[in-house]
């Protein structure tokens, strides 16, 4: 346990200390100001929005700020592995004393620190400028529907962003892991009215529709997208570190 959060943190600081690092977050930042602007400036339902926390929940589910989360941690993520084939300092890290999965992991877990990062920079965010606009109040209904998109929001980009974290442990690629990645984030608006559409990953990755119009697809439940999320997900961990494992870098 030791071992993997000193690999955790290592895998981290190397994240941080890219000059690029900050660029998602303060895209993201400004961005949210703009549309909180834009809305209520030009929007023509603001009396509804009924308080800053109302719009807070409305926005951090994957049809608003969500969607734009989850495109930037791929941006920013997708290449962790890729990059270290493409600088030459994956041999540098595999001979130290730690097993393949370890690293794999740990390169993981930051995809997930990174993620939760930008959820909790959108949401103080959100909160700020929101309460501004529209108040600072809210109900306790509002805070646990706050809590719901803020979870269908982590959940949206997890899944995009384990997608594109596993092309680019296959294909050592960071152009490709993007492409691939963003690609995936928009086929997730697109429906097909087959029966076997709905086991495909992308109409399953946006839990929030459970909430709002109703299931994507006919036979589709909110526990039947958890499973095949799970499965999905477990399937792109299960890929890279098989490849991941196994590919000599000698």
């Amino acid at each position: 346990m030791r071992n993997m959060t000193a690999l955790v943190q290592n895998e981290w600081l190397k994240l941080t200390k890219k000059k690029s690092f900050w660029v998602s977050p303060a895209l993201l930042v400004a961005i949210t100001g703009l549309v909180t602007f834009m809305l209520y400036k030009f929007g023509t339902d603001v009396e509804e929005m009924g308080s800053g926390v109302a719009y807070m929940a409305g926005m951090l589910g994957a049809s608003g700020m969500g969607q734009f989360i989850a495109i930037l941690s791929v941006v920013a993520t997708s290449g962790i592995i890729a990059q270290e084939y493409a600088q030459g300092t994956i041999k540098f890290l595999l001979i130290r004393s730690r097993s393949r999965g370890e690293i794999l992991i740990s390169k993981y877990l930051v995809v997930l620190l990174y993620i939760l990062m930008m959820m909790a920079i959108a949401a103080v965010v959100l909160f700020i400028v929101g309460g501004m606009a529209f108040g600072f109040g809210g109900t306790g209904e509002q805070w646990i529907a706050v809590l719901k998109q803020a979870t269908y929001g982590f959940v949206y980009s997890l899944v995009y962003a384990s997608f594109a974290f596993m092309i680019g442990v296959l294909t050592r690629s960071t152009g490709v892991a993007i492409g691939v990645g963003l690609t995936g984030t928009m086929f997730g608006g697109i429906l097909i009215y087959k029966d076997f559409y709905k086991y495909v990953l992308f109409p399953n990755a946006d839990l929030s529709v459970y909430g709002n119009m109703g299931p994507p697809l006919p036979g589709m439940t909110l526990g039947f997208s958890i499973l095949v999320l799970v499965v999905y997900v477990a399937l792109f961990l299960v890929a890279g570190y098989t490849v991941f494992r196994r590919r000599d870098v000698a």
